[in-house]
């Protein structure tokens, strides 16, 4: 897999797919090695999207803590 995937989702319903595909048994060797090679790059992917989606969390939750500073210094 080289293309990056549309979206979190469209990932990790991919990686559900490889998961099936490889539990079946069916996948002969080298299918098996392309399917894990797809298969961590796709983990590598969602990791790295929720590493982003915790940092803009962060984020929010710091300008969350700075307004309400902000507001008690006024009072």
């Amino acid at each position: 897999m080289s293309e990056k995937p549309d979206s979190y989702e469209v990932a990790v319903e991919r990686l559900e797919e490889i998961i099936d595909r490889l539990d079946s048994g069916q996948a002969g060797l080298r299918e098996t090695l392309d399917l894990c090679r797809e298969g961590r790059e796709l983990v590598n992917y969602c990791a790295a999207e929720l590493d982003a989606v915790g940092e803009g969390l962060k984020e929010l939750r710091l300008d969350e803590l700075a307004a309400k500073l902000e507001v008690s210094s006024e009072s």
